[in-house]
Parts: structure tokens; C-alpha cells; sequence
């Protein structure tokens, strides 16, 4: 029997990192729906001006602060109502071969692409669990069920995101809250600037993982892969010895999607905007 299509109208969705890229894309078609999105994002003068294209409601976010990231959450609630939906999106694509990665851009991968959806995962589950409803939409990767070179510290982080995603998953069992794991291949969004494309590894669109997203809130479950052939393409890849599946990978052209881009002068602005992204975080390090 087919899944009951879950109606999103009135719902409070809160998507982080959503000033623009996936975000905006999928803050936009949830609006479309009747959802009351608030949008946080570190660039608010963007974000208040992506939200009142669409009606909906900006605030201030770092998610690198902690307790800033609670309060946001606190705020969402007061002037909106109980969370329904948590999108954690916001997260960062630095390059580098991990001998040429400095600490301090390791730390902001970490702290955002990371800790950022640990702590926001956590909040809302501590939110929704005593409602017996909610859902919960990490935004991880292709990234986090495959390594790729050029972006290891990257790879890392959405390979963690998948597994907090998976252990979360399991522990709401039966509670009423659910948790989605979104994994993307390559995204045509401003942390995409200067990657090409490879064999059987086709790049999408910010529309495309809006509507996976928008589909997994209607119909809830676990993996989203966008594309959708992405989930045959990597159970076959883990099937293989690990000697024969990376020369497919090879042969395919999946080892040169990042790293050929490692140091390209058409990322120079998305990685100064990358470098500046985590001013709690840097103001820690510093402290």
C-alpha cells in the first residue's frame, strides 16, 4: 500500500544556511506549499531578502555558536510556533589535498558541516521527542558514502553526518519523530564553482534536492540520494573488491570531480566567502 502523502501546509520549517543555494531552493518550494519556513543563515541582509521574496521569515544564525543556535531555535518558536520540520543545511566545500589544508579550515569544516548538525539535531529531538512528532532533514553527500580526492576533511564530515543520521534514526524508533539523510551528487550552487563533470556522475540542480526534500517530507524516508540512480551506482561500487571499484571510479572520471578544482581561480570568491564563515568558531580558536 501506497505511503499517505503528508499534507505541509501550516507547518514550522526552520533551514539553516538558507539565504540562498539548496536552502533558498527548498525554503521556496515548501513556501509554495502553505509551510512557514524561517530562514537562518549568517548573511542576513541575503536572507531577509530571500525570505520576503517568498513571505517567509529570516533571522540572524551562526550556527558555530552554540548557544546563539539554541536561542535561534527559541526565537523560531516564540514568534512561529513548535518546530515540525528542522533542515539542517548550512555547510561548507573548501578544497585541498589534506597535506595543503590548514588547521583553521579544518576546524570551520568541522564546526559547521558537523558539529553545526549535531547540535541542531539534538535540539530538535529534545524539541519534538515530548510532542511525538517532528522531522528532522540532514543535508550530508554523495560525499558521505564514498571518499573523493581533493576534499578529505569534506568527505569526513558527510560521512559523519550519515552516520549520526543513521544512529538518530534509530534511537527515535517508534517515538514519532523521523529523521531524512539527503545526499546529493554534485550541486550547481556557488560551493560547486569551478567543478566539471564526470561519466555517470551527472551534477543537479538546487530545484532537483528541493524536491527530493519536499518529497521526503511528504512521503518520509530515510536515504535520499539526488539523483536517485546515485543509491544502484553505490551499492554495485561496494560490491566490488575495493581494487576493481576504485578503478571504476577512476575510469568514470569520479576521482577528478573535486580534485581538479583544488586550485582553481574560479572558486578564489566562494573559498574567501568559505574562510569567513564560522566567526564564532574562529573567535573560540582565538580565545
Amino acid at each position: 500500500m501506497a505511503k499517505r502523502e503528508r499534507s505541509l501546509a501550516g507547518k514550522v520549517v526552520v533551514i539553516t544556511g538558507a539565504a540562498q543555494g539548496i536552502g533558498a531552493s527548498t525554503a521556496t518550494a515548501l513556501s509554495r506549499l502553505g509551510a512557514k519556513v524561517v530562514i537562518g543563515d549568517l548573511d542576513q541582509v541575503l536572507a531577509e531578502k530571500t525570505a520576503a521574496e517568498l513571505g517567509a521569515e529570516a533571522l540572524p544564525l551562526d550556527v558555530t555558536d552554540t548557544r546563539g543556535f539554541t536561542e535561534f531555535l527559541d526565537e523560531v518558536e516564540r514568534r512561529v510556533g513548535p518546530i515540525d520540520v528542522l533542515i539542517n543545511n548550512a555547510g561548507i566545500m573548501p578544497l585541498a589535498p589534506l597535506d595543503e589544508e590548514d588547521d583553521a579550515a579544518t576546524r570551520r569544516l568541522l564546526e559547521i558541516n558537523l558539529h553545526a548538525v549535531i547540535h541542531g539535531t539534538r535540539e530538535a529531538v529534545k524539541r519534538m521527542r515530548p510532542r511525538g512528532t517532528g522531522h528532522i532533514v540532514n543535508i550530508a553527500s554523495m560525499a558521505g558514502k564514498a571518499g573523493f580526492p581533493g576534499a578529505a576533511t569534506y568527505c569526513a564530515t558527510k560521512h559523519a553526518v550519515v552516520g549520526l543520521s543513521e544512529s538518530v534514526h534509530l534511537e527515535l524508533h517508534g517515538t514519532g519523530v523521523l529523521v531524512s539523510c539527503v545526499m546529493p551528487a554534485v550541486v550547481r550552487t556557488e560551493l560547486a564553482s569551478g567543478l566539471g563533470e564526470a561519466k555517470f556522475f551527472k551534477s543537479v540542480q538546487p530545484e532537483d534536492v528541493a524536491q527530493a526534500i519536499v518529497d521526503a517530507l511528504r512521503r518520509p524516508k530515510f536515504d535520499v540520494f539526488v539523483p536517485a540512480s546515485l543509491d544502484a551506482m553505490g551499492r554495485i561500487t561496494r560490491l566490488l573488491p575495493r581494487r576493481l571499484g576504485e578503478g571504476l571510479l577512476r575510469a568514470l572520471g569520479g576521482d577528478k570531480i573535486l580534485s581538479s578544482a583544488t586550485h582553481s581561480s574560479a572558486r578564489a570568491e566562494y573559498e574567501s566567502r568559505a574562510a569567513r564563515s564560522a566567526p564564532a568558531a574562529e573567535k573560540g580558536a582565538d580565545s
